[in-house]
């Protein structure tokens, strides 16, 4: 699928969900394939509302099977990183973090792309349950089955600063509708 089917399927999964946005959000939904070219099996729909100085509120669209690769939000200058909850809304969604390793996790790396992914410690979210996950704190996630809505409520988001795992993404490629 195109950027822009994508972008569209990720608008009928909101409404789906009950969740209304509008046309001028809709137009303005990120896509992003983090540059490897393979939306969807790693790739992330991103619609923010709010992104001020202080907090930034999201909703994170995945199409069924959907990796967000392993990344952490780092501490720049003193400034500490990211933190976000993350709620599932619809669908559902499992991170990977640190702690002991699931031994039978429901989900797996993308194929070729397993060595990038360290953090085995699953957490699993149904609509309604939510995580904090806390800054300088490596994690990857997955959409289930149905695909997952996820709403991110975090400390001031700069995406661009984000370190990931493997080195060929480039977090803000791939990001037009």
């Amino acid at each position: 699928m195109k950027n822009r089917e994508i972008a569209l399927a990720a608008a009928e999964l909101l409404l789906q969900a009950g969740i209304l946005i509008t046309p001028e959000e809709e137009q303005r939904m990120e896509v992003t394939d983090f540059g490897l070219g393979e939306l969807a099996t790693t790739g992330l729909q991103i619609l923010t509302y709010v992104n001020t100085k202080r907090v930034c509120a999201k909703e994170l669209v995945m199409i069924p099977g959907q990796t967000c690769p392993e990344h952490w939000h780092p501490t720049i200058g003193g400034v500490l990183g990211k933190e976000e909850t993350f709620r599932c809304r619809w669908g559902s969604v499992s991170l990977y973090v640190p702690g002991e390793r699931t031994v039978a996790p429901r989900c797996r790396p993308p194929a070729g792309s397993e060595d990038f992914y360290t953090m085995g410690h699953e957490v699993h979210l149904e609509p309604g349950e939510q995580y904090t996950i806390y800054p300088d704190t490596p994690h990857w996630f997955q959409a289930g089955p149905r695909g997952a809505i996820v709403s991110e409520f975090s400390t001031r988001s700069t995406d661009e600063t984000d370190v990931f795992r493997d080195p060929r993404i480039q977090r803000m490629a791939g990001s037009e509708c």
